[in-house]
């Protein structure tokens, strides 16, 4: 177990916790958890968190009770880039300010993460292409499938941009909760993929990693089974990676 990274989502969850006027009950919540990684303090996965870095940037809008589920993916984008992930609760009239001005700023190119199927086919995009200078800001609607197409469909702040559209090759390996079609992959998944397109291999080749040793653990700890001895590659993979990225330090 390690402290709580201080990153985006970590500090929205603690200020959604402060002005709760009751206890968020979430499924498993009177499990004992590891703080930082949320999973069963017994299987804790803190000592194989990557923490990279990455041109590419990820704003998070989340659904009002989404930072305080032990079950969020966001928040796993967060720990493996946490420099360049922001994150804040969505609103339809009253969008943070920090919110605009990050959409506004000139270093970056916004892109709405969003299935092709949904909405105004001219906004549709299968590939990541920049203007000089600008860097990639993949906004990603952080929620249940009806809550992010109603964020989708109500945020008219998001309109003027590009909808990129993934084409997973598997289906979503994400059991924690039921989406309505097998395609639709969980936030940290989609995540994986848009850096993939976006050329930035290692980051989403270590979120990935860091996702699918988080789901394992989480689904074992809901079902009070111990690991399955099959991560081992995963444990293999985010340790090479983290050997890599130590050994590139100055």
């Amino acid at each position: 177990m390690k402290p709580v990274p201080d990153h985006a989502v970590n500090r929205l969850r603690a200020w959604r916790k402060s002005i709760s006027t009751r206890p968020f009950l979430a499924r498993g919540g009177t499990l004992a958890r590891c703080p930082a990684c949320q999973l069963r303090e017994d299987w804790c996965a803190c000592e194989w968190r990557p923490e990279l870095k990455a041109e590419a940037g990820f704003c998070l809008l989340m659904y009002d009770s989404e930072p305080m589920k032990p079950s969020n993916t966001g928040r796993l984008i967060a720990d493996v880039l946490p420099d360049t992930t922001w994150a804040f609760l969505w609103s339809r009239t009253q969008p943070h300010p920090e919110l605009l001005a990050l959409l506004a700023d000139p270093a970056w190119q916004p892109y709405v993460v969003f299935p092709a199927c949904e909405k105004e086919p001219a906004r549709l995009t299968g590939e990541v292409t920049l203007a000089p200078g600008k860097k990639p800001l993949f906004i990603l609607l952080d929620g249940t499938w009806p809550e992010a197409r109603k964020m989708f469909n109500k945020s008219p702040y998001l309109d003027g941009f590009p909808v990129l559209a993934i084409q997973p090759d598997a289906l979503s390996t994400y059991g924690m909760r039921v989406a309505n079609c097998d395609e639709h992959l969980c936030t940290a998944e989609v995540a994986a993929c848009v850096l993939e397109v976006a050329g930035e291999l290692k980051a989403g080749q270590g979120l990935q990693l860091w996702f699918n040793l988080f789901s394992r653990r989480y689904m074992a700890g809901r079902m009070s089974c111990h690991p399955a001895a099959d991560e081992a590659p995963l444990l293999h993979g985010l340790t090479a990676l983290k050997a890599a990225t130590g050994a590139q330090q100055p």
